[in-house]
């Protein structure tokens, strides 16, 4: 009864395991694509300087195809592991510690490897200048567009002041972009009219920022860290249930069913004894015919016989010395 508990509670354990599993993957696979998208408007814009390279290397381990593959592939394996707890399937459940134990290898692995302390420096955001003279030419839409996207999307505008648009470039004002409330023209007007209609802060130092670390990237961290640490409690679930279930089966199940006795010749012969003990009664022992009390030492020895040797006796031979003995009976009377 308490290895049946045990059981019970482990599977139920390995069902929440599982959940967080789902729910874990399914927040580390939106999250990078959350960040993804930041991520290319960065890499677009940093294209050919420093802070390209240390974007790749904060962000690398958290948006790199391999860990989302291995996300991916811990949903099916999760869903493994919820059916082996169920069925106490013992190949599912090992099939599904090995997934696991490839997987934490791998996440190790990946994370060891990738990991690299970004060095970037404020004084990089100067290159970034180098990219807004190619702003609204034809053969750069791309980058227009990049950097339209980034300056609404991180509330910026220019590198350092809105005034880098006018530097760099032949612009008469800042892009419509660097507004806060957009609308077409609504630059021009607020270079003209009102200043605080444009983001006054730059985009180097959000770029920069970014590159340092994010809430989103800090999100991920831990939730990395938290896979890891379910993944080892799951397997150390996983082996304990695999274990309880493997020498439970093994286990000789005791037999409910009372034991039969033993038939011997003593308790057969005692049968047609007993049925002769009104005969017997009518006439003492000792008067029997010499024929009588013949058959009777003969059938004594016998019957002392199978008392020693209870399996070598069988049911016939107890039959026919007990039948003889009646016959012997009837021809005397």
């Amino acid at each position: 009864m308490a290895r049946e508990d045990a059981v019970r509670c482990l599977r139920c354990l390995l069902y929440a395991i599982n959940l967080l599993f789902w729910l874990m993957s399914a927040c580390v696979l939106g999250v990078a694509a959350w960040i993804r998208d930041s991520l290319n408007t960065v890499l677009t814009l940093t294209a050919h300087t420093r802070l390209e390279e240390a974007a790749v290397l904060t962000y690398s381990p958290a948006v790199h195809p391999v860990i989302i593959s291995v996300c991916c592939f811990l949903v099916i394996v999760a869903m493994v592991g919820y059916c082996g707890a169920l069925r106490c399937n013992l190949l599912l459940l090992s099939w599904y510690f090995c997934s696991l134990l490839v997987i934490f290898c791998v996440e190790l692995a990946s994370a060891v490897w990738t990991y690299d302390e970004p060095s970037v420096q404020r004084s990089d955001m100067i290159s970034l200048k180098s990219r807004m003279p190619n702003y609204g030419l034809q053969h750069y839409q791309w980058l227009t567009h990049t950097w339209n996207s980034f300056q609404t999307e991180f509330e910026c505008c220019g590198v350092i002041y809105f005034t880098d648009w006018l530097e760099m470039t032949e612009m008469e004002w800042p892009p419509d972009s660097c507004c806060s409330n957009q609308y077409p023209g609504c630059a021009r007007h607020a270079h003209y009219h009102d200043l605080s209609d444009l983001h006054q802060e730059g985009c180097g130092p959000k770029i920069y920022g970014f590159i340092r670390g994010t809430k989103q990237l800090q999100a991920l961290r831990f939730l990395g860290v938290s896979i890891g640490v379910a993944q080892i409690l799951a397997m150390a679930l996983t082996l304990t249930l695999l274990w309880a279930l493997y020498y439970g089966r093994q286990a000789p199940e005791p037999d409910s069913t009372p034991l039969a006795l033993p038939l011997t010749s003593a308790s057969l012969a005692s049968a047609p004894l007993a049925s002769s003990a009104p005969l017997a009664s009518s006439a003492p022992l000792a008067s029997a015919p010499p024929a009588l009390t013949h058959g009777l030492s003969a059938a004594a020895p016998a019957a002392a016989r199978c008392n020693h040797t209870d399996k070598s006796c069988s049911g016939k031979h107890v039959a026919a010395a007990a039948s003889g003995l009646q016959i012997e009976m009837e021809r005397l009377s």
